[in-house]
């Protein structure tokens, strides 16, 4: 039984969901490549501009998709399906782009040129804000990276790290301390502007093919206008929506380890049993488990996601749902690998099968913000207020 389907409701749904699926079977293809290369594959790149999908999330008006939280969810997990480094790279995309598109953060005439450049041009765009001594903005460090006013320009000096897409991305939005503002500022920033290097720094276990390197800014000028916003401007909504696509990865990622452990259990008959393992009590005992983990996953992110489309006006009461969403979910992913990987035994690690990187890549979702810590606290304190 295919677990997502039953979350597909109309004919829209199905076709976004089937192109997501094209595209993870060809970036799936090319896994082996970018897990040794540690980069986002530019043929996969070629292949998602090429299917127009990187303005799925732009409003219709400038030419894109406009998909609903939900839809954006049921791309994402499909895409997750297929290889989950791509998906979550993508995925930090498509976000922004709705993120822009819904929040109104940059000034029209900025925005309406961005969208119809996205639109046409099919751009990838990434934020990158994560540094060395800072470590996740979410824990609220202010950048090292700095812009400092020269006439009417900004010269931009600082390191970033966890820039995932870093290799391929067409531009950047980075956060820098703008020093004549007083203040946090994060400026448009094409890849190939003079004076920024990407170094080669994504050693990592989980998710390789994210490509996550560390960027550097090395004098690198910046016209005023690209200055798109200021962290004392910007209106700060109490939940984004859009961050699910983090869990809806990881989601993904659980659901094709769940495939794959049925697949090799139903094929699967050692020379002690008459039948496959799939007919023994305790490989049915996991896979019913791996079931319910899953059940309980989708059923909470779809039905937050519905909240959140359904009843614009309680967005702003759903932050402590959304931190929950991800927990939860991450945390079922992670044990439904598990048991995905105890199903398969001893050939889960190798490196014949995918079970190893589902086991790998899982982890990081764990790592990815809000931390268990940060979504027990707003929880605790959302009951006792």
């Amino acid at each position: 039984m295919n677990l997502l389907e039953q979350f597909i409701s109309n004919a829209r749904q199905q076709a976004l969901v089937e192109l997501a699926y094209k595209l993870g079977e060809k970036a799936k293809q090319r896994v082996n490549v970018a897990e040794k290369t540690a980069k986002l594959p530019m043929e996969t790149v070629v292949d998602f501009k090429e299917a127009e999908y990187l303005s799925l999330t732009l409003p219709t008006v400038y030419g894109g998709k406009a998909l609903s939280l939900y839809e954006f969810l049921l791309v994402q997990e499909q895409l997750a399906v297929g290889d989950g480094a791509t998906a979550l790279s993508i995925g930090w995309h498509l976000g922004i782009i709705k993120e822009l598109s819904e929040e109104n953060i940059w000034d029209d005439t900025t925005f309406e040129w961005f969208a119809k450049e996205v639109a046409s041009k099919q751009l990838l765009v990434n934020r990158i804000a994560t540094e060395p001594a800072t470590g996740s903005p979410t824990r609220g460090g202010i950048p090292e990276t700095k812009a400092v006013k020269q006439g009417e320009h900004y010269i931009i000096n600082g390191r970033k790290t966890f820039a995932t897409m870093a290799d391929v991305l067409d531009y950047y939005l980075v956060t820098a301390y703008a020093e004549d503002k007083e203040t946090v500022g994060t400026f448009l920033i094409a890849k190939e502007s003079s004076g920024i290097t990407v170094e080669q720094t994504w050693d990592t276990l989980s998710m390789r093919g994210t490509g996550s390197n560390d960027v550097i800014f090395s004098n690198v000028d910046v016209p005023e206008a690209q200055l798109v916003e200021l962290s004392t401007q910007r209106k700060k909504p109490a939940a984004k929506g859009w961050l699910l696509h983090i869990p809806a990865c990881y989601l993904g990622i659980a659901l094709a380890a769940r495939n794959d452990a049925i697949a090799f259990a139903k094929n699967f008959q050692p020379n002690s049993l008459s039948t496959p393992i799939s007919e023994v009590a305790h490989i049915q005992q996991k896979i019913g488990d791996m079931d319910l983990k899953l059940l309980q996953a989708h059923h909470f992110m779809y039905s937050v996601a519905n909240q959140w489309d359904h009843y614009p006006e309680k967005r702003a009461n759903l932050g402590p749902d959304l931190a929950a969403v991800k927990t939860v979910i991450t945390n079922l992913a992670n044990e439904v690998v598990d048991l995905a990987m105890r199903i398969v035994g001893g050939r889960g690690l190798s490196k014949t099968y995918q079970f190893e990187q589902y086991y790998r890549d899982v982890r990081a979702g764990l790592h990815n913000p809000p931390m268990d810590d940060m979504v027990i606290q707003i929880l605790a304190k959302r009951a006792i207020n």
